[in-house]
């Protein structure tokens, strides 16, 4: 039996969906697939809309700066995608847990895996390792997975940028 690695893939996978959100429904599904999730969840027409509406609840916590204020919106997340950890073997894969239950819609299973997977992130690397890009002209997420936990930037681009900026401002002084 294996444990599914819901810390880290699922939140680089939040964080992927919240800087290039999918044109459709078909899409989100494409992008959670290519992040490693196999189960099967239920469709529905309103699929696109829901699933955007659980990534935005998902940016509060990136957004809130206060470690004790993002646990609780943490934990009501994590509490409305309540479902009892239970063992499954779909697809033949193995028995893993997961922590929804079988037949949810996707944003339901969406919600369920990030709100877990950003819980074990946050507890196992630290309360600080999610943010948005410390670039002034970039809010994209920053999910830090890094061995030293200094992560500020989505991109080398936006590193870089910040970098000239900053000596460019030395220079005026």
């Amino acid at each position: 039996m294996h444990l599914n690695p819901y810390g880290e893939y699922a939140v680089v996978m939040a964080g992927s969906l919240a800087n290039d959100w999918p044109a459709d429904a078909d899409g989100v599904e494409a992008r959670i697939r290519e992040a490693g999730m196999t189960g099967r969840f239920q469709r529905a027409d309103d699929d696109h809309q829901r699933a955007r509406a659980v990534i935005d609840e998902w940016l509060t916590i990136v957004d809130e700066p206060d470690p004790a204020r993002r646990a609780a919106l943490l934990n009501a997340q994590m509490a409305d995608a309540a479902a009892y950890p239970r063992l499954t073997d779909h697809d033949g894969e193995g028995w893993h847990l997961h922590y929804r239950d079988p037949g949810d819609s996707m944003p339901y299973v969406i919600r369920a895996v990030i709100t877990v997977g950003t819980a074990l992130h946050l507890v196992t690397r630290g309360i600080h390792r999610l943010a948005r890009c410390a670039a002034d002209s970039c809010d994209r997420v920053v999910v830090d997975v890094t061995r030293n936990g200094r992560q500020r930037y989505c991109s080398v681009r936006c590193a870089n940028r910040s970098a000239v900026q900053r000596h460019r401002a030395r220079r005026q002084v």
